[in-house]
């Protein structure tokens, strides 16, 4: 968790809206509150890190179909949901829908709490692999065509022989392309090389 993340409020009702920023506040959390999902959506392009508090029932757009557009625009947010009593089959879609986790109405002060800071936890996560998969998708770009072929062969277990055999060169050739492979990768050891390939989905 850190000083930049906001936790984004988004209610149509405004006393529910207010109360909620109110606590985070006390707590030393940052929040932006929004009328509707709507709302939220057209920040977008301007949206701090963090997570998403949101209701399932409002009108307009409701809070499972905010999640879904979320979900469809590939923003790694974290959400949680508050729910009324009657809406738990909501919320139950809403977490097989991949929210962090949902509270019923009125809401706990401490479970709220608990609930953001967990998700602000993962949100951090998310967003740190999120520039790691970029940074490594950034390196990979420097390869060659060649070194590209041998960083896969690499990675599929192949030998300096064998992948000499599959792309038609030397072993030693395969040698002198697998240092400049580890050195664009900034890959210290083999394994560091695979898991990047993990990360990038080459392995």
């Amino acid at each position: 968790m850190t000083a930049t993340e906001v936790v984004h409020i988004v209610d149509d009702d405004a006393a529910v809206r207010e109360a909620i920023a109110f606590l985070l506040s006390v707590a030393d959390m940052k929040a932006r509150i929004y009328d509707s999902a709507e709302a939220l959506l057209e920040q977008l392009d301007q949206l701090e890190s963090g997570c998403i508090v949101t209701d399932v029932r409002m009108p307009g757009m409701n809070g499972l179909e905010l999640i879904a557009r979320l979900n469809e625009l590939g923003l790694s947010h974290p959400v949680i949901v508050l729910t009324g009593h009657a809406d738990v089959p909501l919320a139950v879609a809403a977490m097989k829908a991949g929210v962090v986790d949902f509270l019923e109405k009125p809401v706990d002060d401490e479970a709220l709490l608990a609930a953001v800071r967990k998700a602000l936890m993962q949100g951090g996560a998310a967003a740190s692999e999120q520039a790691e998969r970029s940074e490594l998708e950034a390196r990979l770009t420097h390869l060659t065509a060649r070194e590209r072929d041998v960083f896969d062969a690499i990675v599929a277990g192949d030998s300096n022989k064998s992948a000499g055999q599959r792309l038609g060169i030397s072993p030693r050739t395969v040698e002198i392309y697998r240092a400049n492979v580890m050195t664009k990768m900034k890959a210290k050891t083999l394994s560091d090389l695979v898991r990047m390939a993990l990360r990038v989905g080459r392995g």
